[in-house]
């Protein structure tokens, strides 16, 4: 039954020719009045609205007839019913299934780190007599990390599929509540059911390292071995919320006054980009072609670019090489002990700003050779995986600006500050379009200057305003928070954070670095 009390063109009742059309029998087709001909019934058989021509024609003989009304309210309580539960249980449930995953991804790190530096002394010890053991019991490590971080990112994938599924279906009820839409809320079929049923949990028996005395004569036998990696499922090893324990993620409160904890002087006339290597060792790039690595202040490394020329942008990978980008030879290089290997060479467009995921992936913002073009390319080593160019519709996401900081949340969105649209843009990891922020609608600040960005392990997004002198702070969603504009900021440029949410920000002109705790 369709309510057509919005159609543009009048249509009238079949029967009377006279009233306007309120009901449509879904058997027959015919359209009836508000008023005398307003005779639809709902038969539970068959689960359609239909009329009482239908009725009489013996199409539903024995069939349960029940008031339309009726029907469409225990069907309004049926959507009710369903949308609190989305709202109460189910999605919450898989959110915190979500943060379990990324806890558990996150201490991954630390064991393998450990086991890796137990094998690693142990093999010093014994170095020229067992380095061929040494090697491949790393390798095995390596080996079981891979496919242990491999289980979680593919079930990390498939509850954020759920979620996102889930998300959309609350939506779609409020939709249909909203709208008083007779035919949808007939036609709503509920995906609960579907829902209730939780993902296997893996289990991962973590593996270890044993080591033995040293015996010469059974070197083989006694150096030690690493347990196998064990990985199961649980079929039952989630069980969801109850509305009463539905929680939100613990979250770091700010600091009403932020603290400027020191000033680091880079003796760069200009900076441009800080990136952190360490809680206390961080990577700088200014006006030339030398990047220096600086550690409260003393420089300890200095590295040249390749091509001699000045550097676009840099980043530190997962493992702690330095990235970086050469806008002259259009080339993304990675530095490892001084090693300068070229990794990316472009064609036609040229490399701008440069971010290294968490995945050990590198983002490059890039524009075309003619200055029309802007997008965001994600690579693996030297292979291209994706393009981030256009929204749904065919527009361009980004301005063809050449400055576009990058960073990635812990949602693995891509936010890229886009200077010349004045704009903070924000892309999910499939490229989607997910906001964009112009600044604080109720400011007396000025025109918005967005320049370095970051994010913390809160996930809340970080913006340089380059000409206000602040840093913009939001959370996920894009929504503001508060402003960081007491610690004597002059023209910040690059921003980074490190390991305990300490904000490091590049001044463009001082050739300062200001290290702010702010949470």
């Amino acid at each position: 039954m369709d309510s057509l009390d919005k159609a543009q063109v009048l249509l009238l009742c079949d029967l009377c020719q006279r009233a306007p059309l309120q009901s449509h029998c879904e058997l027959c087709h015919i359209n009836l009045c508000k008023t005398t001909h307003r005779n639809i019934v709902n038969c539970e058989k068959c689960d359609i609205p239909v009329c009482s021509t239908c009725i009489s024609s013996g199409k539903h003989h024995g069939h349960i007839i029940t008031d339309i009304l009726q029907k469409l309210t225990s069907k309004t309580k049926d959507l009710e019913i369903d949308l609190q539960e989305l709202e109460k249980r189910i999605h919450p449930t898989y959110k915190d299934i979500a943060l379990d995953l990324n806890s558990e991804k996150e201490s991954l790190e630390k064991h393998y780190e450990k086991l890796t530096t137990a094998v690693t002394k142990q093999g010093e010890d014994w170095y020229r007599e067992i380095i061929i053991i040494v090697n491949k019991q790393k390798s095995e490590i390596d080996e079981m990390k891979s496919k242990h971080l491999a289980v979680l990112n593919k079930q990390e994938k498939e509850i954020k599929q759920i979620t996102s599924d889930v998300r959309e279906c609350i939506l779609d009820l409020k939709k249909i509540l909203d709208s008083n839409d007779v035919s949808l809320t007939s036609g709503y079929k509920s995906r609960n059911a579907e829902f209730r049923s939780l993902p296997p949990k893996v289990n991962v028996s973590l593996p270890s390292f044993s080591s033995l005395q040293i015996n010469t004569e059974q070197l083989h036998q006694m150096f030690g071995s690493i347990s196998p990696l064990s990985i199961t499922t649980e079929e039952h090893g989630y069980t969801m919320k109850t509305p009463e324990a539905v929680t939100s993620p613990p979250v770091k409160p700010l600091l009403d006054k932020p603290e400027l904890i020191t000033t680091i002087d880079t003796e760069y006339n200009k900076l441009y980009s800080v990136t952190c290597l360490s809680d206390e060792e961080i990577w700088t790039r200014g006006q030339d072609k030398i990047m220096k690595l600086n550690l409260q202040g003393k420089v300890l490394k200095s590295i040249q670019t390749k091509s001699r020329n000045e550097p676009r942008d840099i980043a530190v990978t997962k493992s702690g090489d330095l990235v970086y980008t050469d806008s002259y030879t259009r080339s993304v290089c990675i530095v490892n002990n001084k090693q300068r290997q070229e990794v990316i060479r472009l064609q036609g467009w040229r490399p701008r700003n440069v971010y290294s995921t968490s995945y050990g992936e590198i983002l490059v913002n890039m524009v075309s050779d003619d200055n029309k073009q802007s997008k965001v390319v994600r690579y693996l080593t030297s292979t291209e995986k994706q393009t981030i160019q256009f929204d749904s519709e065919g527009k361009p996401i980004f301005s063809s600006g050449n400055l576009k900081y990058i960073s990635e949340n812990r949602n693995l969105d891509i936010c890229v500050a886009d200077y010349e649209a004045k704009a903070v843009v924000v892309v999910n990891q499939a490229g989607k379009l997910l906001f964009r922020y112009t600044g604080h609608p109720s400011t007396d600040r000025g025109s918005f200057y967005p320049v370095g960005i970051t994010t913390d392990s809160q996930s809340p997004i970080l913006i340089a305003d380059k000409i206000n002198s602040c840093i913009h702070i939001l959370d996920l969603d894009g929504q503001f928070f508060c402003y960081i504009d007491n610690c004597n900021l002059e023209f910040p440029l690059g921003l980074c954070v490190d390991t305990s949410d300490n904000l490091f920000v590049a001044e463009y002109d001082s050739g300062y670095v200001k290290k702010i705790k702010y949470m």
